[in-house]
């Protein structure tokens, strides 16, 4: 690690459901990892063994002993032990330096994260070794990454696609007019798929094969010859226990996404109908940027601009937005000091 990490060990967390990502002042992005942890269960006590990108490999594959987790849930801590140690792992790798001083952490939450939800994963930083902690909610971070000029008195729509959920806001003068958080994301695009598969092809498949499947041929969208793409995947056939393979094409995935696709519509109109007319306006003529590792989806974009007949974009490093935005937070603290959240 470079000399200048002794100065400078600021940082800031994206904490989200699928992948942690962490910013350093005046470095960037510096880790981005699963959000798995593995630990072994030794006379009621959880010893951690693996964190990260070798827990995930982990998942769907390990012996009674162990078990491989994501602790964090639709955007907040579910188990708050493994959190912590999750947590604590993440600093450490980026800050070598524990013991000469603590790192001053900015964390970014959901926007409908509640009090107690917010306490827990405060105190869980706080436990990792922060020494200060502040929250920004996801939304801000989401726009402040994509570049948007949140300051202005114009409106702005960010939709932000994570992995448990989708955060749909309005901003204008720095801070949120409308915010709304759906229980919708990455993750329930691939239980659609595993539930998609099992109902019409009686075909089993793990979590990490319907993360594939999205990842490598999703669409939201029907394809014009009515099938398009296909790949190989193997699981396992209900109907007599083998394990089989099968060719799935991208008219079936987008037939499976159907209903998450259709919420985030939703949720983007129902935003639209709760912005007052003057910023409502102003979306119109703007457009809404997407944001998060959700607006990958293969042309989700387009399957939103014909629902909601407007201008729809996908933000630069969409993946990186919300770390980039807590990170802005971080390094320009003075001037976004409205939108962080000290209250400890």
């Amino acid at each position: 690690m470079a000399f200048g990490g002794l100065f400078s060990t600021d940082m800031a967390i994206d904490l989200g459901t699928a992948n942690t990502l962490v910013y350093v002042k005046g470095k960037g992005v510096i880790l981005n990892e699963p959000s798995v942890v593995a630990y072994h269960v030794k006379d009621g006590q959880k010893k951690v063994l693996e964190v990260g990108e070798d827990a995930k490999l982990m998942l769907g594959r390990t012996p009674g002993s162990i078990e491989a987790i994501r602790p964090m849930r639709e955007g907040v801590i579910a188990d708050f032990d493994v959190a912590e140690a999750m947590i604590k792992e993440f600093i450490n790798k980026v800050h070598k330096r524990g013991f000469l001083s603590k790192p001053h952490v900015i964390v970014c939450v959901p926007h409908g994260a509640t009090p107690v939800e917010k306490r827990a994963i405060r105190q869980s930083v706080q436990m990792a070794g922060a020494k200060k902690v502040g929250l920004i909610a996801e939304p801000i971070a989401a726009a402040i990454g994509a570049g948007m000029p949140i300051t202005d008195p114009t409106g702005n729509m960010v939709v932000d696609i994570g992995g448990g959920t989708t955060e749909v806001a309005v901003l204008s003068l720095g801070d949120i007019v409308y915010a709304r958080s759906v229980r919708v994301g990455g993750d329930r695009m691939d239980e659609a798929i595993v539930s998609y598969l099992r109902r019409q092809h009686n075909l089993l498949i793990g979590d990490s094969t319907a993360e594939r499947i999205k990842t490598t041929i999703g669409t939201a969208r029907m394809p014009d010859d009515g099938r398009g793409q296909s790949m190989e995947i193997r699981g396992r056939d209900l109907l007599n226990g083998v394990p089989k393979e099968t060719e799935i094409n991208q008219a079936q995935v987008a037939e499976a996404l159907a209903e998450p696709v259709q919420q985030i519509c939703e949720a983007v109109m129902t935003a639209l109908e709760a912005t007052p007319p003057d910023l409502a306006a102003d979306i119109v003529d703007r457009g809404v940027m997407l944001t998060g590792g959700g607006a990958l989806l293969g042309e989700l974009d387009l399957a939103l601009r014909e629902q909601t007949g407007l201008a729809i974009s996908v933000a630069d490093e969409s993946l990186n937005c919300v770390a980039m935005g807590t990170g802005k937070a971080l390094e320009y603290e003075k001037q976004l000091r409205h939108v962080i959240d000290y209250d400890s």
